[in-house]
C-alpha cells in the first residue's frame, strides 16, 4: 500500500492502543493495517481489544506473526470495561451498523451507541489515553440537501421523532459525549471520523449494503436486484484507503474537529450495478424493482475537502479497482474453503 509511510506510525512505536469493535469490518482493517506497518517498519505496538465474543485464535496468531502484541478482553462495552493500566490511544469502533437492528429494536441500537461510547470514554480516562478516535457516521447530517455533497459544517440532522433515526441520533449524542469528556478533562483529545460507505475484502455480502449485495449476486451468477428505483447516489471508499484515513485522523486530526471519511465520487445505484456487472463475464440481468420516485434524489456523498486539504488524504484506489480486489478476495476465500 503506497500510502503507508514510516512517519505516520512514529507516535505508535512502543505504545498501546485500546480497541472496541476491532473485529468488525472497519476494526479489522485498522488492526491488520497497523500490524502490517509494524512489521514493515520494525516497531513494537500492543493492541488491547474489548469485545463480547472471544477473538478468533487464528487471527491472533496471524497478527503475532507480524510482530504485533494482541490481547483480547471478553467484555461488553455496555458495561464498565476492566482496568488495563496506562495506554496511549483509544479507537472506539464498537457499533453494530445494522439496518435490521435499527428497524426492529431502535431502543437497543440507541443504547448500544450512547452507553457504549460513555463506557469507552471512561475506559480511556482511567487509562490516561492521550488521543482517542470515535467512529461516527455521515448519518448525523440526516437527509441533507438533495444533490449536495455534505460538508462537516452542515447543520442538518435526522428526524428526532422517527424511531428509524435511532442510529443517527445515537451517533449525534455520542459526539456530544466526546465533547463533554474533553471539556471536563476526562480525556484530552478526541478525533471524530464521520464514516460514509466502503468496499473491500471482509465487507458483508448479505446485509443492507448495496455494493456487497451486487458483488454477491455477481459471484453467484444471479440477477442484480435493485430494490428502489436506482436513482439514489452513493460513494464508496476502498477499505485499505479507509484504514489509512482513520489512523491519520487519530494521529494528526484536530480534537473535536470532525472529518468526513469516504469517497467524493458519487454514483447512482443503477450505475453501481452496471459497474459491478461489468466485472463478471457471465453477469446476470439488472432488475430495477422500484418505480421512479417523484421526490428528491437520495444523495449520500461526503465532501472530503477538509480531509484532503488538512491531512493530505485521497481516495487513492479507484472504485473499479476496489470492486475487483473485493471480488478476487471472495473468490480466493471460496477456493480455500473448498480444499
Amino acid at each position: 500500500m503506497v500510502c503507508i509511510t514510516p512517519q505516520l506510525w512514529e507516535p505508535l512505536h512502543g505504545r498501546t492502543v485500546l480497541f472496541t469493535g476491532g473485529t468488525g469490518f472497519i476494526g479489522r482493517w485498522m488492526v491488520e493495517t497497523l500490524a502490517v506497518a509494524a512489521d514493515e517498519f520494525s516497531f513494537e505496538v500492543e493492541v488491547i481489544h474489548a469485545g463480547r465474543r472471544p477473538v478468533d485464535a487464528g487471527w491472533i496468531v496471524s497478527l503475532q506473526a507480524l510482530g504485533m502484541r494482541f490481547r483480547g478482553l471478553q467484555a461488553d462495552v455496555l458495561h464498565r470495561l476492566p482496568d488495563i493500566g496506562r495506554s496511549a490511544f483509544l479507537v472506539h469502533a464498537a457499533t453494530d451498523a445494522s439496518a435490521k437492528l435499527n428497524a426492529e429494536d431502535p431502543g437497543r441500537m440507541l443504547d448500544t451507541i450512547v452507553q457504549g461510547t460513555r463506557n469507552a470514554l471512561e475506559w480511556a480516562g482511567r487509562g490516561q489515553v492521550e488521543r482517542s478516535l470515535f467512529l461516527s457516521s455521515g448519518a448525523v447530517y440526516g437527509g441533507g440537501v438533495p444533490g449536495f455533497d455534505r460538508p462537516e459544517d452542515l447543520m442538518t440532522g435526522p428526524d428526532p421523532l422517527s424511531p428509524s433515526s435511532a442510529y443517527a441520533e445515537g451517533k449525534r449524542v455520542a459526539e456530544q459525549l466526546c465533547a463533554i469528556a474533553c471539556q471536563t478533562g476526562q480525556v484530552p483529545h478526541v478525533s471524530i471520523a464521520r464514516c460514509f460507505a466502503f468496499v473491500g475484502p471482509l465487507l458483508p455480502l448479505d446485509t443492507h449494503f448495496a455494493i456487497g449485495n451486487f458483488i454477491r449476486d455477481g459471484l453467484q451468477g444471479r440477477p442484480f436486484v435493485i430494490r428502489g428505483d436506482g436513482t439514489a447516489v452513493r460513494s464508496y471508499l476502498y477499505a485499505g484507503d479507509l484504514a489509512i484515513w482513520l489512523w491519520t485522523i487519530l494521529l494528526r486530526g484536530g480534537s473535536l474537529r470532525p472529518y468526513n471519511v469516504g469517497s467524493h465520487r458519487g454514483v447512482t445505484i443503477r450505475e453501481l450495478a452496471d459497474i459491478v456487472a461489468s466485472r463478471f463475464d457471465d453477469a446476470g440481468a439488472i432488475e430495477v424493482m422500484g418505480a421512479r420516485s417523484a421526490g428528491p434524489v437520495d444523495h449520500y456523498v461526503p465532501s472530503t475537502a477538509r480531509a484532503r486539504a488538512e491531512l493530505g488524504l485521497e481516495a487513492w484506489t479507484s472504485l473499479e479497482m476496489a470492486i475487483d480486489q473485493t471480488i478476487d478476495w471472495y473468490r480466493s476465500r471460496t477456493t480455500r474453503e473448498r480444499r
